[in-house]
């Protein structure tokens, strides 16, 4: 038997490791060593998964022991043991959060030479990490509750790391009180669903469940909390607190931490209700969803001062597509030539924007975090004049600014080209408001790049120097995937974005690989 059928638990087990011995480790160097090792380990195992999962099927895990049933009394087989489910579409996410996590982490290391607690760093942003992939590997609800619990409880130490500044102290009571509010939410969903089936295995669920009033109950349930996580307007109003004030590394790594509740979201939406629930309601609250954010995100970016809340206001806006277009893939679920004609590329549109939306939205977040180290502040009206000092960032923010903008041939315009297209058949409306948002965002760019990059050199930033050599490789990581995305976007397509959509919106092969899988 190959190690490899053990990926989905060491994906788990080494960042989980990895957290609880660094608290341990007292040589700042020999933590620095630790925390560059596991995250190295982590991401090439998950690239690992993705290849096992694209050569195998989907995979099923079962912790601690071979089989996952019981069997009642009726006959009936329901599994009750720790399951995880691993299709493409959930090793996609696994490698797009490792990525993002591996560049974050290396960025931060410099970091923690300025404090004097880096290891209880170390060990959340380990301890967040686990919980992110945690909640893109489970195969059960309650598991996922119980992931999205330990994500939350990192977030709220990360966020008001530097707990001796009241701004970030408040910042994480906010995120404290939406995640709470949140996990209630979904926790009642979930108690809704055991009540009537008996079972939190998502796809013994998506097997038996049938729409009534119950489970329309609990599916507004899980797309309020979902959309509240990732912060979807009008739920946005705790995340440009809590991604302006968290240390300069860490607003990377919660965008990819924000997407696995959209993959929560999407989880339930396709593989456990998909064509059980025939309306098209649920579909348009979640392109309304889209729609909002996406506008009003850039708005309220357009008029920022401070770079990093404008950044936080442009991830809401990128969340606004990935909204949009797996709206429209719901939309065209009732319909299978629609899905046809339409569905299929809108969810190839909002897959493809989850991980450029990742490395793009990361890679900006960083360079903020470059501004921040060099200069001690991220107020476009302080900054001026650092292309001559520091041009390695220079050219990253460039890159990453031109890609969330959609210009060509950067990736973001693949994405929403294909976002573009599908909302156009669904109605011209859509496809405009799209487009308004993308020249908006290209303009708050434009905007960034003149204050802060161009015009003469501020009298206070003589002296800047660029960034040390581990921020520089942190950024190039995502910088290099931006610029593989969008030179390869036919190889993307095919071999990472297609197999995650039809795994997504193919529910009958959710359930058999579990069902049907031999595990008995």
């Amino acid at each position: 038997m190959s190690w490899q059928v053990h990926l989905p638990a060491l994906i788990l087990t080494i960042p989980l490791l990895g957290a609880f011995v660094s608290i341990a480790l007292t040589k700042p160097r020999l933590r620095n060593l630790w925390f560059t090792f596991i995250l190295a380990v982590t991401t090439v195992l998950a690239f690992l998964l993705w290849r096992r999962v694209g050569i195998y099927g989907t995979l099923i895990y079962v912790m601690g022991g071979q089989s996952w049933n019981f069997t009642l009394p009726s006959g009936m087989s329901l599994p009750i043991r720790i399951i995880m489910e691993v299709d493409a579409f959930g090793a996609f996410m696994v490698l797009t959060g490792s990525i993002s996590a591996l560049a974050s982490g290396l960025f931060s290391i410099r970091f923690l030479d300025r404090v004097h607690d880096g290891n209880k760093f170390v060990s959340l942003f380990l301890l967040l990490l686990t919980a992110m992939l945690g909640l893109e590997v489970t195969g059960d609800l309650f598991n996922f509750f119980v992931f999205l619990e330990i994500a939350s409880v990192a977030s709220y130490g990360l966020i008001a790391f530097w707990r001796d500044t009241p701004e970030a102290i408040e910042a994480s009571f906010k995120y404290t009180v939406l995640s709470t509010f949140v996990a209630l939410l979904f926790l009642i969903g979930v108690g809704i669903l055991y009540g009537v089936y008996g079972t939190l295995n998502m796809a013994a669920l998506a097997k038996n469940i049938q729409v009534g009033f119950l489970e329309k109950v609990a599916l507004v349930l899980f797309i309020t909390s979902m959309a509240m996580k990732c912060g979807a307007v009008p739920l946005h109003m705790w995340e440009p607190d809590a991604y302006g004030q968290a240390p300069a590394g860490i607003p990377c790594f919660l965008v990819v931490v924000g997407q696995a509740s959209l993959y929560g979201m999407f989880r339930i939406a396709f593989s456990i209700y998909g064509q059980a629930f025939h309306g098209s309601i649920l579909a348009w609250i979640v392109v309304v969803f889209g729609l909002l954010s996406m506008f009003i995100g850039v708005v309220m970016a357009v008029i920022q001062k401070e770079a990093k809340r404008l950044m936080a206001y442009h991830c809401i806006s990128q969340t606004g597509y990935m909204l949009m277009g797996i709206g429209l893939g719901l939309l065209a679920l009732s319909s299978p030539k629609a899905m046809s004609e339409f569905g299929f590329t809108a969810m190839k549109g909002g897959i493809f924007h989850i991980i450029n939306n990742a490395m793009y939205k990361g890679l900006l977040f960083l360079t903020a975090g470059s501004l921040f180290y060099a200069t001690g502040t991220t107020d476009l009206n302080k900054l001026g004049g650092l292309s001559r000092n520091m041009p390695y960032t220079t050219v990253m923010f460039a890159v990453a600014a031109a890609a969330i903008a959609g210009l060509p041939p950067f990736n973001g315009f693949v994405s929403k080209l294909l976002i573009y297209e599908s909302s156009f058949v669904v109605h011209p409306f859509l496809a405009v408001v799209a487009m308004v948002t993308s020249i908006l965002t290209l303009a708050s760019f434009v905007k960034v790049f003149q204050s802060g990059f161009l015009g003469p050199s501020r009298e206070n930033m003589t002296n800047v120097r660029e960034v040390p050599l581990s921020m520089i490789i942190g950024m190039s990581v995502l910088c290099l995937m931006i610029l593989t995305l969008s030179l390869m976007p036919n190889w993307v397509l095919s071999n990472l974005i297609e197999p995650a959509a039809r795994d997504l919106v193919n529910q009958a092969s959710y359930i058999q690989a579990v069902m049907g899988s031999g595990l008995q």
